[in-house]
């Protein structure tokens, strides 16, 4: 980066920032611009800089954000610092600092993904290869990573990306996917698909045309959607996308708990009841379901908290019942900023805060938080998670994951019949000897490293 700047043909410096990982390297990065280059002027987007407006523009180092979409907002705004015009109340998407107060200005609707240009391959490829992108994982050897919408119709509690997209979706249509996705297949090799959207399976009229139009391609794929939605597909839809490559869904199950559904306000029909039926349907068409599970919403007081953990515990082991090859992702629940829903209220009056710093969020507890693996939350005791940990360490030891590729049969073995007593019997207490055969096979954890 530092090369790039001085050469003095540059202005700029952005920045996408998601929670975690990326994150540790933006806050370094782009204070170390600001303090070498001071002309510049830096630009973030992402989810982290969109819920976490007011700590990144008091850094001194942020000058705006661009909240949501930047496809219009971004370049508007490059065409105003370049003609040195300061008023920017009138362009979309966009936060900043005028005389100390926060601006958020108008969020324009979800633009239509086929109007937008094209992706311009060609021009990354004058620089870079992008085949070094194609990662091997377990769905293909070469394995693209593709963003075919924007947003998702529904309002969860706990979702970073609800303040961004006020329950608004709008997906590139099937054709479009379809012609870059052959492009990576014909010019690098491309043989499986990581598509990630939010919410890809909204609709099954795209979802049946990409279907179709990938079905000889020999390619597979992997997308998000939500159970209750999918469960509405009929059975045709189901086995056309299994015979195209779908080999797997990621789905937010969250709690079997339906008081808890309606509290995270997750919309739509879904319920535990439904999650144990879907998990069944999914088995029949061979389309491996991914549940995620957040354990740790704030009870009412210690004892229904523990009840609640406890309680979700059970209604994992019941899907790994219903069908054995549902991958569970455990995480512990941690607050974002959804102004008005009743479980954001909760963690309010219970004292919980968010860093008044940035440099604060790369400290080793926040990046915890950022990872859903140390929330702290006021109402979870250390007891509570070292259970979750310790609940979810022996699940992966029993139930290893598919998505490890380095694991070997003979490894998968080993670990299953050293985890089989505890969780058989539900003896949780320091599952210390498959932490340490974890840790010697350096087991992937998907909710943490994806494919």
């Amino acid at each position: 980066i530092a090369d790039y700047l001085r050469t003095g043909e540059f202005g700029y410096f952005g920045c996408t920032v998601m929670p975690g990982p990326q994150l540790k390297e933006a806050i370094p990065f782009t204070r170390q611009v600001r303090k070498d280059f001071p002309e510049i002027k830096t630009v973030w987007g992402g989810y982290f800089p969109s819920n976490q407006f007011k700590v990144c523009l008091e850094s001194g180092y942020v000058d705006a954000i661009v909240n949501g979409p930047g496809d219009k907002c971004f370049p508007e705004l490059l065409t105003r610092w370049e003609n040195g015009n300061e008023e920017w109340s009138d362009i979309p998407n966009l936060i900043y600092l005028r005389k100390g107060n926060v601006i958020k200005t108008a969020k324009d609707e979800i633009y239509d993904q086929d109007t937008l240009p094209v992706l311009p391959f060609e021009k990354l490829e004058k620089y870079y290869s992008l085949e070094k992108y194609l990662g091997k994982t377990y769905l293909g050897s070469k394995t693209l990573s593709y963003h075919s919408s924007f947003g998702c119709p529904f309002t969860c509690s706990f979702c970073a990306v609800v303040p961004i997209y006020n329950g608004r979706w709008k997906g590139k249509s099937a054709e479009l996917i379809y012609a870059d996705v052959q492009y990576m297949q014909k010019k690098y090799g491309a043989d499986a698909i990581e598509f990630l959207d939010n919410n890809f399976f909204v609709s099954e009229k795209r979802t049946v045309a990409f279907a179709k139009l990938i079905m000889n391609d020999s390619i597979t794929w992997w997308g998000e959607g939500r159970i209750d939605t999918i469960d509405k597909y009929n059975d045709e839809t189901l086995k056309l996308m299994r015979s195209a490559g779908c080999k797997m869904i990621f789905f937010g199950a969250e709690t079997g708990d339906d008081a808890r559904l309606k509290k995270m306000d997750k919309g739509g029909t879904q319920t535990g009841k439904q999650i144990l039926e879907f998990a069944a349907r999914m088995k029949r068409f061979d389309i491996i379901p991914e549940y995620s599970f957040v354990l740790g919403t704030p009870g009412d007081d210690e004892a229904q908290t523990w009840k609640q953990i406890k309680d979700d515990i059970e209604f994992i082991r019941k899907v790994k019942e219903v069908n054995p090859d549902t991958e569970i992702i455990v995480y512990i629940y941690s607050p974002v900023p959804t102004e008005g829903s009743e479980l954001f209220e909760k963690v309010k009056s219970s004292g919980f805060v968010f860093p008044e710093k940035l440099e604060d969020w790369i400290s080793p507890q926040w990046e915890k938080f950022d990872m859903r693996k140390n929330p702290l939350t006021p109402w979870l005791t250390p007891a509570m998670i070292n259970h979750i940990r310790n609940f979810e360490t022996v699940l992966n030891g029993y139930h290893p994951t598919i998505a490890d590729i380095r694991l070997t049969p003979a490894r998968r073995k080993v670990m299953k019949t050293l985890s089989a007593f505890r969780y058989k019997n539900k003896v949780l207490g320091i599952p210390f000897e498959i932490k340490l055969l974890q840790k010697i096979w350096s087991y992937r954890q998907p909710e943490t490293e994806g494919f």
